[in-house]
């Protein structure tokens, strides 16, 4: 078996020795996903904003079509203050019990 190349922490670190994979390749697949998803999330309350804004200006008074594009209005920051809440609730945790050094954010197993 080769090497893997894993963007992330673990660049230059085997994935597989003798044959097995192990864990410091999984921490580096995860962060991976995280920053991607955290992209993808970005992307998609901004294009509900731009839609709900669209929606907004093309109503042309219509109270059922206003009340619409407010309710996406209203998930867009739903889901913006849940994302920024899961994230500072991260930061808090490394913060008070990993000393501030931002480790809970490098997924590092052991050590």
């Amino acid at each position: 078996m080769g090497e893997w190349k894993v963007i992330g922490s673990t660049q230059g670190v085997k994935c597989i020795v003798n044959g097995v994979p192990t864990l410091t390749c999984f921490e580096a697949i995860f962060q991976n996903i995280l920053i991607v998803s955290s992209g993808l999330i970005m992307i998609a309350l901004f294009a509900m904003f731009v839609y709900g804004g669209f929606m907004y200006l093309t109503s042309f008074g219509s109270p059922e079509k206003m009340k619409k594009a407010q309710g996406t209005f209203r998930y867009a920051i739903i889901g913006f203050a849940l994302y920024l809440s899961a994230f500072l609730i991260l930061k808090i945790i490394d913060v008070l019990f990993l000393g501030g050094y931002g480790k809970i954010f490098q997924f590092q197993i052991g050590g």
